[in-house]
């Protein structure tokens, strides 16, 4: 309390009225004290006669030194009741309420002594002390007079205590919490209880943070109880919990503390590990800080022999440094153990590696940092500059080549700033208080972020400050978004090679964490604040407010390269003009951000690069405090080159880290001007996409497939029903047996997988919906099993046109066939869904397929090709094999025939699959027309059909079994066929044998 003038006392006085119609409280001129007396109350009280009343009055006592006067004490004595014949008010009490102390500014620091209180209304009106005593709410304010009132006496409690009697009692389930344990504090009521309250006291902190629900914090309420529970408990939650409360006209404060202990991760070790040379450095120096705790720690190191312990504390923090003088002879393991009592130990390990003599090792570098000799295999540390928080690590190769710097620092008062944000999202602070504190120091923060971590961490704030806004609803002002925005133009003015490619290495998303945050935090503002205009290389923000009747249609321009103009129609804010609320839009432009965007392209939009026009659109409609999304706006992005295609960023794709989507946007053209129009039925940041090359629209190739699939799958269901019918007449000899059975294969495998593809659409996609893993592992699976039979058809082929003389066995290469057709196709479905699964890269956006952006589509694409060209080899020798042939593989005539057999087989099955898999390939590549888009579609689609056509009907065997199932009365044909000679070269074989089995 500063004591600075003459001191005041006030006293309150108990006075019995007896009988007095009118009673006065004189003036004295002087108090027993010596000092000089204040003006009393004059009171009038209407008593009958023979009633008696207690009345209080004020007493003002001006001293005119600095000290109490030795004759004014604590306990007071009352003067002896003179007799009289009249009845006079009796002083039957006497006691001090309340010290007073004037600074030299002339005001008044009113402190209430024991048992004694300002009551709840004089509370609301002045200042408290800077410094409340014994957690007294309202138990010392600032006037700027001399006030004719007093500290007020506290509802009596025990007799034996003579401590007030406090209107509830304060609880929790334990002092001290570990590391990620829930705390949970519970106050019971007595009396009727308002305004209530819960605070945190952090150690060493002269005020308390209120605490509101958050991610870790929640608060319920219920009659005559209140809880506080808050999860995951750190050492960030460790203090003086405080509940506060009014009850009974008092404001009143209930406490406890909470200890948090420390965790592993909550040490700071330089180094962590190191590798030392003892020739060149005898001794080293190790390091571990702990941050500020309520908890006392000391620290052990092992082993202290030959070495020099001290401790030093630096803001916010406490190390503990060991000086090791002699250099051990093995490697080590140096440990720091942090002890305080009643906990157990925690014990931090750092390694230290020997270099021995032959050792590969890294030279010293003294370049920007001090790297000492490593050894090879080994991570270097150094410590951070100045004001910055982290680790600098360098990576010594296995050749004793040094790798590159990687460097964790962190500007020591951004990252405050960010675990001030962090906390806040939480539920530690205010958000309407501690938000636009944070806004004013990040132009600054941003100005001076010099590394890919302080850019990380300024985009982590700026979203923690996002989400903590749209919890509460609060509301910005003028200069709270002007510091938003002034932020950031100068992150998006960073250095893109030096700052936002390190970042974006580390976080591919950070460029969408940017534009969520920004998104949200701009349309905060108050409505007083409207209109606002402001401008920035890189930011240009319009906000507006209208009234509940909204004149016209919405528009806005921005004088932008290209210029950018965006309207509403009326009609779309209908909905929001008929509610009668206050409608306000927000219209703000970013430049350079699209470039900084992963290139994340949902679905219809394919793998291409696009070309952009430097500028993203945000528009926002905010009708009272609820967000309006939905909504029709056009928009010009200028003269554009190419083919448009209107997009959003939807925040939601690609397991929440953003991807651009067409979806509700179409491209328009406009009339008379080659300007890019685009029409979306909803309201987020829009942008263009620009690519040479048209991609056809979906619903015509989505007919044209369901339309395809169900022909292929009728025309497997004829080859199935067809090969009932002729099954032991085609498959009399081996050649013809293995070949069919193949084809045989061929058709379950493409039937099944044309009838999940089929239906995969009606499946919800995205890798959380086990239907759609499993429709797309099956076609996966079963589509690469069809290729497989075909490559196994194509094998057993060549090997009958190279080997004609040899036979092959049934039991040994059926089985074959069957591992090749089925196992091969299972493992390489298998390994792509462990291996791009985990990776978000197996399922493609919005669909039950394979992704083609990280690799996955490839994994099928790949083998289909490889197999088509060994076909095609296989081909190119038969024919090589039918235009030159040699005196030693029989006559030629019969061998002509024999081979022609062969490339029939090929011929058939070859250019289906061949051809369309080129195509299908070019599509990939996304730079074709039209054209080859239907071409695949058609082909792919209608596989089935070929293969009845073309490999069962005009198979002659096939033809003359149906003749004579269906036509009994035809002769039996005595000649082998020309297209029946699969068996030829067996019927030939061993010098014209007879028999062929």
């Amino acid at each position: 309390m500063v004591c600075s003038a003459a001191p005041l006392l006030l006293l309150a006085t108990t006075l019995p009225l007896l009988g007095s119609p009118v009673a006065q409280a004189s003036q004295p001129g002087q108090s027993q004290a010596g000092g000089e007396s204040g003006s009393g109350q004059l009171l009038d009280q209407q008593n009958g006669a023979g009633e008696s009343a207690l009345v209080s009055v004020y007493v003002h006592l001006d001293f005119s030194d600095k000290t109490w006067p030795h004759e004014v004490s604590r306990t007071l004595t009352l003067p002896a009741a003179s007799a009289s014949s009249s009845p006079r008010p009796l002083l039957t009490g006497l006691r001090l309420t309340t010290e007073c102390n004037v600074n030299h500014e002339g005001n008044f620091y009113c402190a209430c002594l024991s048992g004694y209180q300002w009551n709840t209304s004089i509370c609301l009106h002045y200042p408290p002390c800077q410094s409340p005593q014994n957690h007294q709410p309202c138990g010392c304010l600032v006037f700027s007079h001399p006030e004719p009132g007093y500290c007020q006496l506290l509802p009596p409690g025990s007799p034996v205590t003579c401590l007030p009697a406090v209107p509830g009692t304060l609880s929790l389930n334990s002092q001290l919490q570990m590391p990620g344990d829930t705390l949970s504090l519970t106050l019971l009521l007595s009396q009727e209880a308002t305004d209530l309250s819960w605070f945190l006291r952090h150690p060493g902190s002269p005020s308390p943070i209120l605490l509101q629900p958050g991610t870790q914090v929640s608060v319920t309420s219920s009659h005559g109880q209140a809880a506080l529970s808050v999860s995951n408990m750190s050492h960030h939650w460790a203090g003086e919990y405080m509940s506060c409360f009014e009850a009974q006209g008092f404001k009143w404060n209930l406490h406890e503390v909470v200890r948090v202990p420390l965790k592993a991760t909550d040490v700071a070790r330089l180094p962590d590990q190191l590798s030392i040379s003892c020739a060149t450095s005898p001794g080293f120096q190790l390091s571990c800080c702990i941050p500020s705790t309520n908890l006392a720690y000391t620290v052990t190191w092992s082993p202290g022999e030959g070495s020099k312990a001290s401790s030093f504390n630096e803001s916010g923090s406490q190390c503990f440094v060991l000086a090791v003088q002699h250099c051990p002879m093995t490697d080590t393991v140096y440990t720091c153990d942090l002890q305080s009592p009643g906990l157990a130990p925690l014990r931090v390990p750092i390694s230290i590696t020997i270099i021995q003599d032959g050792d590969i090792t890294c030279p010293e570098d003294t370049s920007v940092l001090t790297w000492n000799v490593t050894k090879a295999g080994h991570v270097a540390q150094a410590p951070c500059p100045e004001s910055k928080r982290g680790i600098v690590r360098r990576f010594c190769a296995a050749d004793g080549v040094w790798g590159p710097v990687h460097s964790s620092c962190t500007d020591a008062r951004l990252l405050a700033l960010f675990i001030r944000a962090k906390l806040l999202q939480a539920g530690q602070g205010s958000p309407a208080e501690e938000v636009p504190q944070i806004l004013a120091q990040l132009p600054g923060q941003a100005a001076e972020a010099s590394s890919p971590s302080d850019l990380l961490t300024l985009l982590s704030t700026m979203k923690y400050l996002a989400k903590a806004v749209a919890k509460a609803r609060i509301q910005l002002d003028r200069s709270a978004l002007k510091n938003l925005l002034i932020a950031t133009d100068k992150v998006l003015d960073m250095d893109t090679r030096s700052l936002w490619t390190l970042a974006q290495a580390r976080k591919p998303w950070a460029g969408s964490t940017l534009l969520l945050a920004v998104e949200t935090l701009a349309c905060s503002l108050c409505p007083q604040d409207h209109p606002f205009t402001f401008s920035l290389p890189n930011v240009l923000l319009q906000s507006q407010l209208f009234g509940p009747t909204f004149p016209a249609d919405y528009s806005i321009s921005f004088p932008t390269r290209p210029p950018l103009q965006a309207q509403i129609p009326r009609h779309s804010l209908a909905p929001l003009v008929r509610n009668g609320t206050e409608i306000s839009i927000t219209s703000l432009v970013l430049q350079k951000l699209d470039h900084l965007l992963p290139s994340n392209y949902g679905q219809g939009l394919g793998d291409s690069l696009y070309a952009t026009p430097g500028l993203v659109l945000v528009i926002s409609i905010m009708a009272g405090d609820q967000a309006f999304s939905q909504g029709e706006v056009i928009m010009d992005f200028g003269n554009t080159d190419g083919s448009p295609h209107c997009v959003f960023w939807d925040h939601s794709l690609f397991q929440g880290r953003g991807g651009w989507s067409k979806e509700g946007c179409q491209a328009q053209a406009a009339s008379g001007s080659p300007t890019a129009r685009c029409l979306c039925q909803h309201l987020t940041a829009f942008s263009v996409l620009m690519s040479p090359h048209t991609v056809p629209e979906e619903p015509a190739l989505a007919l044209l497939t369901q339309v395809g699939l169900g022909a292929s799958i009728l025309a497997l269901l004829v080859c199935l029903g067809v090969y009932r019918l002729v099954w032991r007449v085609v498959v009399r000899n081996k050649v013809s047996y293995f070949r069919h059975a193949a084809l045989l294969n061929m058709v379950l495998c493409l039937l099944a997988a044309d009838t999940c593809f089929l239906g995969a659409p009606f499946l919800p996609p995205g890798p959380r919906s086990p239907l759609c893993l499993a429709a797309t592992f099956l076609c996966h699976f079963l589509y690469l099993a069809t290729f497989f039979w075909m490559l196994a058809q194509a094998l057993v082929l060549a090997h009958q046109l190279l080997f004609v003389f040899h036979q092959l066995p049934k039991h040994r290469v059926l089985p074959l066939m069957v591992l090749l057709g089925y196992l091969c196709p299972l493992g390489l479905a298998g390994v792509t869904l462990g291996l791009y699964l985990p990776q978000g890269q197996y399922l493609r956006e919005g669909e039950c397929w394979l992704d083609g952006k990280g690799g996955a589509l490839y994994t099928f694409v790949g083998p289909v090709l490889a197999i088509v060209g060994v076909n095609g080899l296989v081909l190119a020798m038969a024919m090589l094999k039918l235009l030159r042939p040699s005196l030693s593989e029989g006559p030629p005539a019969e061998k002509r025939q024999a081979l022609l057999g062969v490339i029939k087989a090929l011929l058939i099955l070859t250019p289906i699959f061949g051809l369309t898999w080129g195509l299908g390939l070019a599509t990939l590549l996304e730079e074709v027309s039209v054209v080859p888009h239907y071409i695949f579609t058609i082909l792919n689609t209608l596989q089935g059909v070929f293969i009845l056509l073309f490999g069962c009907l005009m198979d002659k065997k096939v033809q003359e079994a149906l003749r004579k199932r269906f036509c009994r009365a035809q002769a039996p044909s005595s000649t082998i066929p020309l297209s029946t000679n699969e068996g030829y070269i067996l019927e030939h074989s061993k010098g014209g044998s007879d028999t062929a089995r």
